[in-house]
């Protein structure tokens, strides 16, 4: 495990590649966020120095995947996402799977889901403020709202230490991700902005790459939002050659076309290539969705 002052850095497995993340622990505190680390870290952290508290960047399984492995601590998350958090059907709508395969496609959905993940995003008790400035006794700690990931999605900043989480703004050649109903092209991009008007020194990511400096995380944000030019460009070629919305779906823009067997997957591709779509001034009409450019 990596330490940066007090923050502990502790791995998720195959170097935090989603459906894992990275976690952070600040042991004066006996402080977590996340909870995408391997589990055996985790319950070794708790065993041997103790977890008073649990805070949760977003709702996303591969950041509150082993949630469920402290029922007794006390667990908090963003306020946009915390009564989502309570309902199935309301998170089933957050990630567009109501909107593109209506119920019978979210009980489907909702069956598929491990018990242990609905109880992790299930025991929340209570929130956490954005903007507010926590001032523990070794550390102070803002949550920043960053949405564009999702709604609600939070960056922990450390001001006194120069240090900000950036959790999905993760740097991966794979590109930004917004592909839930509730995700934001818009809002991800000025949150990426934002990120780098911090005054920070050290940037440190949810998934594979892992720590940057300032200007390395500077380096990489153009090439990592430029993803979404390029996503513009392959999208408007294929619409202007006449396929339809359904025939964009199925070629794989986001997923390779061999992953979109996997229906949650597919209903991702299938919700980011409709936002590129809105962005570039097309909708869908007819049976077909043939796609139809807005005057």
């Amino acid at each position: 495990m990596q330490k940066i002052g007090p923050l502990l850095i502790v791995e998720g497995a195959n170097n935090s590649k989603v459906p894992f993340s990275r976690s952070l622990y600040i042991e004066s505190e006996k402080l977590l966020i996340d909870t995408g680390a391997e589990a055996e870290s985790l319950v070794k952290l708790e065993k041997e120095k103790g977890i008073n508290i649990i805070y949760n960047t977003h709702y996303h399984p591969d950041h509150t995947r082993h949630n469920y492995l402290f029922p007794s601590t006390k667990k908090l998350i963003n306020r946009v996402e915390f009564d989502t958090c309570h309902s199935l059907e309301k998170v089933a709508n957050q990630n567009g799977i109501t909107q593109e395969w209506g119920l019978e496609g979210m009980k489907e959905w909702a069956e598929s889901i491990p018990e242990s993940w609905i109880k992790g995003i299930s025991g929340f008790n209570g929130s956490y403020e954005y903007e507010r400035e926590m001032d523990y006794e070794h550390i102070k700690l803002i949550f920043l709202h960053t949405p564009g990931h999702t709604k609600g999605y939070s960056c922990p900043y450390f001001p006194d230490l120069g240090v900000v989480y950036t959790g999905d703004y993760d740097m991966t050649s794979f590109g930004p991700w917004y592909n839930g109903a509730d995700g934001s092209i818009e809002q991800f991009i000025q949150s990426g902005e934002r990120l780098l008007s911090l005054d920070a020194k050290t940037y440190i990511t949810g998934h594979q790459k892992g720590i940057f400096t300032k200007e390395k995380f500077k380096e990489e944000m153009v090439q990592f939002l430029a993803i979404i030019e390029k996503r513009d460009e392959i999208i408007t070629q294929y619409v202007q050659k006449g396929l339809t919305f359904e025939e964009i779906a199925s070629i794989g823009i986001f997923y390779p076309k061999k992953a979109l067997d996997n229906k949650i997957l597919y209903t991702w591709e299938r919700i980011g290539i409709r936002k590129h779509l809105k962005r570039l001034g097309y909708s869908t009409e007819g049976a077909n969705h043939n796609l139809v450019q807005k005057q």
